[in-house]
């Protein structure tokens, strides 16, 4: 009876709301017990699958992959090669780097190894199944299809070996490993793959008939008509940018397309020369000849054979599914390189004991080595020094084309030669729109007709020639004006260009219109044209007044935003000799300021334009291109080159340092204060172009782009106090005397500036042409007669020295206060008057 009496009413229902909830949960966890149940079944099926594909990776691997060290490839070839003479060795040394004390010491050693077999799955594919199948199934499906005749087209080589037959006997395989330099360990990176190998299956006759080969089709590069394919992929498309006539003799150059997989275990580098495409196979034996040995960067294979089918990928910039490809490591050469060549690889060259003279003669022709630059190929191989993340970059396929300009006057011919060439065989020739060469008015023989000839067998190069000296600035503008890619680049006459060099570049001025995009200057030595590394997480700034220099980004800086050494750096000045701007925006900035004179100062100019009219400049690490660093220029000037150097700067100072151009001629410039002295010419044209841009302030810039640059806008300020009268001066209706110090009031407080005038206000501080007292007027930098020196006489240290000339006798007297602080005087110099001791409040610099 007393259960019965809960089930009444209201109780029932809570009952069966109980009883319901207790059977729901029960169902639940049952179900979720069935669940786990699967689930656990399914990831230990996986399992199983993984540990038999490791079981067969690991029967079937031969010795390690060579090691991520950076090692010369030179060593690697001759050691996979078998090359053990030493006599045909090339001499082993490791570039000196860039800023860093020292040299690498030991020879680098060479690797060989086999590649891995990878049986197992790629990353993001599913583990159920066979890749090998999947594999030979699309190989299957496409057809091998020819693109129509006279359109340009390459093949795609990125070329990925697949697993063998489980359980096939492998014969016997040779890697070539191709990698750059040994690089600082403020290049190197730990944990990031950076290696180039080429894989060759040797086989003999008796094994081709087990071997699936996969043809490689006819693959040309032309220089001058953009870049040719012919792929057996049905998803290429053709390239129609270029020309489409070229000469013979460029089509017929040998290109090199460097390739990872995603796994970077096995690289293959294809290179086709039609002329020797016979005995370009390598074959199942290689004897001792280093000549006929390939070679990094001009590494001629035939045929390619491997275990399994190869997938040939599109790398020639055409729209793919998603619209992006890898950077293209193109290097193009005449013919297969000559790796005994005087300073091939980037390797230091030697002058020969009976050719000093000849060498120390010819130094002043371009003020580095000429002889032994004479001596080096005109396209020569050098280091691969990009950060390892470089190569997997992707990069949009659409990206903008680029006239490329080099402006030279009297430049060494092979200087020249080399700068040309490797531009021409290390850029995507479907975005090299153009090169043109702009001789400011050279006197020299060798180029004028000669190099006319020699440029007439490039149909992408162009020679614009000014009829008179304009210097290196006008010549720019000269070469802009002729322009037709989309993206101006420009270079100096004396580089290098570093494989997949130009892509990162557009890439950055694709992404923004308004970023400025510079690679990364490395040092081709001017004594021995060796091509030498530079430090990571350089920049380019400045110091006053206006002097460009490097600098390395502060280590908390870089931690603090997790840099890598692949990621762009915001540079707050550029070097201006190299860099990349859209043709557009460099004209809506007005381009360069036509009023600068010959050279100087136009890299100032430009950058704080960009920065303060909203856009930005980068350098970019994956883009390196090698620079002769002279210590003396060899040009002549039209012009006095210091006073030429010396008003362009003052005309940058004019229009865009604000207040802070008094910082700049106070370090060593007041000179050019005196109109008579220099004329920085109309800046009318130049300050209303700012105020159209709507460009900010330099105040703004120096807080948002060089934080790090100390510019106090005064040397000094605060309360003027006199030590003999423990008062501090004031200024009041126009006079000066003294009162006891406050620093709540204003008219106590003065200034003295980087021009050397004590002021208040617009007020300042002016000796009396009796040489015996002192008024205020109105400041005006250029009069010299408002200068007072203080903190530089080391005897006179406190003192306020003036010039004065009563009677037009110049003498120096030093500002003095009244005995009973009832004004201020002009006196005689007296060292130990305390009257004559002057100390501010705020002290920015002595």
């Amino acid at each position: 009876m007393k259960i019965k009496k809960y089930f009444r009413g209201s109780g029932r229902v809570l009952a069966f709301v109980f009883v319901a909830s207790i059977v729901w949960l029960l169902f639940d966890m049952a179900a979720l017990r069935l669940s786990i149940s699967e689930v656990n079944s399914q990831l230990l099926k996986e399992l199983v699958v993984k540990e038999r594909e490791l079981a067969k990776r690991q029967a079937t691997k031969g010795t390690k992959v060579a090691g991520r060290d950076f090692k010369h490839p030179l060593e690697k070839v001759q050691m996979a090669l078998g090359e053990g003479k030493k006599s045909d060795r090339v001499e082993r040394k490791v570039v000196e780097v860039y800023r860093k004390t020292g040299k690498f010491n030991g020879e680098v050693k060479a690797h060989t190894a086999a590649p891995e077999k990878d049986t197992g799955t790629q990353a993001g594919a599913n583990p159920q199944g066979s890749v090998k199948a999947k594999m030979q199934e699309k190989i299957s499906k496409k057809s091998l299809k020819k693109h129509n005749s006279g359109t340009d087209t390459t093949v795609r080589n990125p070329i990925r070996e697949q697993a063998t037959e489980t359980g096939a006997k492998e014969k016997e395989r040779r890697v070539i490993a191709l990698s750059r330099t040994k690089a600082p360990p403020a290049v190197r990176e730990e944990g990031q793959p950076k290696k180039v190998i080429e894989a060759i299956k040797l086989q003999s006759s008796a094994t081709k008939a087990t071997t699936k080969v996969v043809p490689v089709q006819d693959t040309k590069l032309s220089v001058g008509a953009g870049l040719s394919q012919k792929a057996n992929n049905s998803t290429l498309k053709t390239a129609k940018r270029g020309a489409q006539a070229t000469a013979s003799a460029i089509k017929e150059r040998p290109v090199n397309i460097i390739q990872r997989d995603k796994k970077e275990k096995v690289v293959v580098v294809i290179s086709k020369d039609k002329e020797n495409h016979k005995n370009d196979s390598v074959k199942g034996s290689v004897d001792g000849n280093l000549k006929s040995a390939p070679q990094p960067g001009a590494l001629n294979v035939g045929k390619l054979q491997a275990s399994e089918p190869v997938k040939l990928l599109n790398i020639s910039g055409v729209r793919r599914s998603g619209g992006l490809h890898k950077v293209m490591a193109l290097d193009v050469t005449h013919k297969p390189r000559d790796v005994r060549a005087v300073g091939q690889f980037g390797h230091a060259a030697v002058v020969p004991l009976d050719k000093q003279e000849e060498s120390r003669r010819r130094w002043s022709e371009g003020y580095f080595n000429v002889f032994l630059s004479e001596q080096i190929p005109v396209d020569r191989a050098i280091p691969d020094t990009r950060p390892p993340a470089c190569s997997e970059d992707l990069v949009h396929d659409d990206l903008p084309t680029t006239s490329v300009i080099f402006c030279f006057v009297d430049e060494v011919w092979s200087t020249l030669l080399r700068s040309v060439h490797s531009v021409l065989n290390r850029s995507p020739p479907h975005l090299l729109k153009e090169i043109l060469l702009v001789d400011d008015c050279s006197t020299k023989d060798y180029l004028k007709e000669k190099l006319d000839v020699y440029m007439s067998q490039f149909p992408k190069v162009r020679i614009i020639r000014l009829k008179e000296r304009q210097g290196l600035i006008r010549a720019r503008l000269a070469g802009a004006a002729e322009a037709k890619g989309d993206v101006l680049t420009f270079l100096d006459s004396h580089i290098e260009c570093n494989v997949g060099w130009l892509e990162p570049l557009l890439e950055r001025v694709y992404q923004d219109s308004r970023k400025v995009a510079c690679p990364v200057i490395e040092v081709i030595s001017d004594k021995d044209m060796s091509y030498v590394l530079v430090d990571n997480f350089q920049r380019g700034i400045f110091k006053w007044p206006l002097v460009f220099g490097w600098s390395t980004l502060p280590e908390d800086y870089i931690k603090k935003n997790n840099m890598k050494d692949s990621d762009p750096i915001r540079c707050p000045v550029m070097a201006g000799g190299l860099f990349s701007i859209d043709k557009k925006y460099f004209y809506e900035l007005g381009a360069y300021d036509p009023g600068l004179d010959v050279w100087g100062g136009e890299n100032m100019e430009i950058s704080f334009k960009i920065w303060m009219c909203g856009g930005e400049i980068e350098i970019i690490p994956c883009s390196r291109v090698g620079h002769i660093f002279r210590g003396e220029n060899p040009y002549q000037f039209p012009k006095d080159r210091q006073k030429t150097v010396e008003r362009n700067l003052a005309r940058v100072a004019e229009v865009w340092l604000d207040e802070y151009k008094e910082v700049f001629y106070g370090h060593g410039y007041l000179h050019l204060l005196n109109k008579n002295v220099i004329d920085v010419g109309n800046l009318t044209a130049q300050i209303q172009l700012r105020e159209k841009l709507h460009c900010k302030s330099f105040k703004w810039y120096l807080e948002n782009v060089y934080p790090e640059l100390e510019a106090p806008v005064v040397k000094a300020e605060g309360l003027v106090f006199n030590v003999g009268t423990r008062k501090c001066l004031v200024l009041d209706k126009g006079s000066l005397f003294f009162e006891t110090c406050d620093l709540s009031k204003q008219n106590q407080h003065f200034n003295y500036s980087w021009v050397k005038t004590l002021r208040q206000n617009t007020s300042c501080v002016s000796p009396q042409s009796t040489g015996t007292g002192v008024a205020m007027e109105p400041c005006d930098n250029t009069k010299t007669h408002l200068r007072w020196m203080h903190k530089t006489n080391k005897v006179l240290t406190e003192h306020l020295i003036a010039e004065v000339s009563p009677r037009g006798v110049p003498r120096r007297v030093c500002l003095e206060a009244g005995p009973k602080a009832d004004g201020v005087y002009l006196k005689a110099c007296e060292a130990s008057s305390s009257f004559q001791k002057w100390q501010f409040t705020h002290y920015y610099t002595q």
